[in-house]
């Protein structure tokens, strides 16, 4: 793992590292916040993707969570939204697709396939390479993001009800609006398919559910 920064915030560490991914196949960067708690004992994790056209850095520069999770001894984790690299395919004439905008799925068609496996990333390389380096309770995390990050956690979080505590939704993840000039997709594809006997909306959720409103 290479050291990019490292800066000292409300008594924990702020830190931005690069490490070779196996599953996007070049080298990805992300930021953690470590709150002090972590000297004496492994600490919650919470998860923040980024949305479109974003890296590690825009909640990093611009959100102030630092304090908060100071305060609360948690871990901020935050990945960057697409593989990188000279060699990872993009359109440079469109900012929703490629580079920045990994939508945090395994691509399936080439020439993506070979380096946007984001999925896979976020939910099994990342966390296990984190933890290693961390002291990071990972019986304890929850998830969230921004826009398309948003919508990433929340699929990312149905998926995988049994690791995450806490999945609070964002802006433009649960109802996400087609971009200009394009036909709306349909709505099946914006929600997992519940495996056989699955809970989809796990007990411990519930307190976070929206109240529901008349539009």
């Amino acid at each position: 793992m290479k050291v990019l920064s490292q800066n000292t915030a409300f008594g924990g560490m702020q830190g931005v590292f690069m490490h070779p991914s196996e599953a996007c196949r070049c080298e990805m960067t992300f930021a953690v916040f470590v709150p002090p708690q972590a000297i004496k004992a492994p600490c919650p994790v919470v998860w923040y993707l980024s949305g479109l056209t974003c890296t590690h850095a825009n909640v990093m520069e611009k959100g102030e969570y630092r304090r908060m999770a100071a305060e609360l001894g948690l871990i901020i984790v935050c990945p960057d939204t697409s593989p990188r690299g000279n060699d990872v395919p993009d359109e440079l004439t469109n900012w929703q697709m490629g580079k920045g905008a990994g939508f945090y799925l395994d691509a399936t068609e080439k020439p993506w396939a070979e380096h946007y496996q984001m999925y896979t990333y976020i939910t099994e390389e990342l966390p296990n390479f984190v933890s290693q380096h961390f002291r990071m309770d990972m019986d304890r995390q929850g998830i969230f993001g921004h826009s398309m990050g948003g919508h990433g956690a929340m699929t990312i979080a149905l998926k995988n009800p049994e690791r995450f505590g806490a999945a609070p939704p964002s802006p433009r993840s649960s109802n996400p609006r087609p971009p200009t000039g394009r036909p709306p997709p349909s709505r099946n594809i914006l929600v997992p398919t519940a495996r056989p006997g699955a809970n989809t909306m796990p007990a411990h959720w519930s307190r976070m559910a929206p109240a529901s409103r008349n539009s």
